[in-house]
């Protein structure tokens, strides 16, 4: 048997483990059910696929998010070693290829949704595959308090007893300790060792501040860290606007959004991690399976819904352990702003059954019918023709993905309109003429028969299924088609595929998650709270909150964070301070602003100065904004 830094060594080109990965990969080589609590920058993935690695087999990893499936896979690929997985939207021939490849194809990682599990058929053929391992990557989602609950999570208790000999390992960065023990219970994990990281990071400085111009004090910052940075924001507006107007002020950014394509996505990337760009400005669509170990700060420009996200981005920062920082700054209308945009946005019970229906009708899906059926998908034009609100519609549409309704794959797509110009005799002979295209032509024929007559809308990824092809193919025939006018062609951007995972039964679904929903919405108005109660108290450390929100109780104040650096402070002499802000004012009037950057004094105590001169009236303030003496 290898041995696991042998392993580590040969495929990682490490010389040793990080904390805790060592004893994690010991107790699942001994067979032990094991439950991995590593904070963001743990290392989770190595803590399965070193053993995997080591005993005969395959390791099975279940884990909900497809990018990090695929990343993972693309990185295992490239180091040698094979691996695969099984998503949503794969056709059923295709999985039995897949699942033979895992048979006898020396196949060492099979990576799955947990969705897939539901499906009896594939239960049978993995357990006719030599397991070694189980991995249940972001086992909160298992836990009906964890902040991304999936309820096909639960059905993984039946593989447990399926397959009793062989070790369970579940991992998650960020878990409560009522989540974490209910992971453990709703796995039924058999007396497993437990082994917990602390969410500690002494080297990373949690600051919060009440700010009015964000732009302003994010230029501050980068300016005097102009290192490695992440801008977290909302929304791609926000990522779009932020970042052209770092590019205008002199600093490098770049940005990364949900709806980039995937060679946008690559590009921007790669120009963040190579350092051709220093700034990433982006949505929460970006840092699954980024490892960047220089990232000096990680800013939020806007609240987040719940610590444990929050947690995991801010821990972005400062992989290196050497000093970072992890930057919030907020003002009063974002607390209302987030209460409308996380709160106020939650879908009810009857409102989810409207955007079921309407999605089913939409894409014209009969009742009982549907199953495995994709479409390109833009949420805004979907949303204009319903009259519906986006982000309500939006929080609807992914609380149905997470509950295994139907995959909602954030992809950039695109909405084809196609209506053939020429008799069909003339599009047949096309087909002699190109063999190679006939398959893509004929499915688009068979299935759209009044296409001679209007301009229709197709599926491409049906026609790609059909024609066993991509659908990057069916693009391009088409185009070929209109550059020989036989067809008028019009291509429009989507921004998602949804695939359809069970039958249409309007009642029956939506009743069936109705108790989930109700308490996931609960969860969220908790979680906000805790955020705003993070961001508000300014009378204990920021990591000390943090940490008792994780269930750590810790003795010191961390001295780094903001609140620590206010309390630390020389109590400032204002007599001083308001003789320098009258001296300047001689000379010429200033905003304060401008006062802060020459006197490089607290906002706070500028203010309290000014506030101070203006009421013994020996300064004014003009309509201007600026202050001048009162002469």
């Amino acid at each position: 048997m290898p041995n696991p830094l042998d392993i580590l060594k040969k495929y990682w080109n490490h010389t040793s483990f990080r904390p805790l990965q060592e004893e994690i990969i010991e107790s699942v080589l001994q067979n032990n059910d094991t439950f991995a609590l590593l904070p963001t920058g743990g290392g989770k993935s190595i803590c399965f696929q070193v053993p995997a690695l080591v005993k005969e087999g395959i390791c099975i990893v279940v884990s909900p998010l497809i990018a990090l499936m695929k990343d993972q896979i693309k990185n295992l690929n490239a180091k040698g070693i094979k691996a695969i997985a099984l998503t949503g939207g794969i056709p059923e021939n295709e999985i039995i290829e897949l699942l033979d490849n895992c048979q006898y194809g020396n196949y060492k990682f099979l990576y799955l949704s947990p969705e897939r599990l539901q499906n009896d058929w594939i239960i049978e053929r993995i357990k006719q595959l030599k397991i070694n391992l189980i991995a249940i990557d972001e086992a909160h989602c298992i836990s009906q308090w964890g902040h991304d609950f999936r309820p096909a999570y639960t059905k993984l208790a039946t593989l447990k007893k399926m397959m009793p000999k062989v070790p369970f390992i579940a991992l998650t960065a960020s878990a409560t300790p009522q989540v974490q023990q209910d992971i453990v219970t709703q796995l039924e994990l058999n007396t497993p060792k437990i082994y917990k990281k602390s969410f500690q990071r002494d080297n990373l400085a949690y600051l919060v501040y009440s700010v009015e111009d964000k732009y302003y004090f994010l230029q501050k910052i980068l300016h005097k860290h102009p290192n490695p940075s992440i801008v977290y924001v909302t929304n791609r507006k926000a990522c779009v606007e932020f970042c052209n107007m770092l590019n205008k002020s002199g600093i490098s950014a770049t940005y990364y959004h949900g709806g980039l394509n995937s060679k946008e996505k690559e590009q921007n990337m790669t120009n963040w991690l190579q350092e051709k760009n220093t700034v990433m400005v982006a949505t929460n669509a970006f840092g699954m399976g980024i490892d960047k170990p220089n990232v000096k700060t990680v800013i939020h420009l806007h609240l987040p819904s719940n610590l444990e996200s929050y947690y995991q981005e801010a821990g972005r920062a400062g992989r290196n352990e050497e000093k970072a920082y992890a930057v919030l700054l907020y003002n009063k209308s974002d607390i209302i702003q987030s209460k409308t945009q996380f709160i106020d946005v939650l879908p009810n019970k009857e409102y989810l059954k409207t955007v079921f229906i309407k999605l089913c009708n939409f894409f014209q899906i009969a009742y009982g019918e549907g199953i495995d059926e994709s479409f390109s998908f833009n949420l805004q034009q979907f949303c204009i023709k319903y009259n519906l609100p986006i982000l309500k519609t939006y929080n609807a549409i992914q609380f149905l993905d997470r509950q295994g309704v139907l995959n909602f794959n954030q992809k950039y797509a695109q909405k084809v309109l196609v209506q053939f110009t020429v008799p069909s005799k003339e599009i047949i002979r096309y087909t002699s003429i190109y063999p190679n295209e006939e398959e893509i032509v004929l499915g688009i024929v068979r299935n759209y028969s009044g296409i001679y007559e209007n301009k229709i809308a197709l599926n491409t990824l049906l026609i790609a299924k059909k024609a066993n092809s991509t659908e990057e193919q069916v693009v391009k025939v088409l185009k070929n088609m209109q550059q020989r006018a036989l067809i008028e062609l019009d291509l429009f951007d989507n921004d998602a595929i949804i695939t359809f995972l069970e039958i249409r039964e309007d009642d029956s679904t939506v009743n069936r998650l109705a108790k989930i929903l109700k308490s996931q919405n609960e969860l969220k108005i908790q979680q906000f709270e805790s955020v705003l109660s993070y961001i508000t108290n300014n009378t204990a450390c920021k990591n000390k909150l943090l940490m008792a929100y994780f269930g750590e109780t810790v003795q010191e104040d961390c001295k780094i964070c903001s609140y620590c650096l206010q309390k630390n402070q020389k109590q400032p002499n204002f007599t001083v301070i308001e003789t320098k802000i009258l001296e300047l004012l001689f000379q010429k009037d200033l905003s304060s602003r401008e006062m802060q950057e020459i006197l490089k004094i607290s906002k706070d105590n500028l203010i309290f100065a000014l506030q101070n001169l203006l009421e013994q009236e020996k300064i004014v303030l003009q309509t201007s904004n600026t202050y001048t003496v009162n002469k």
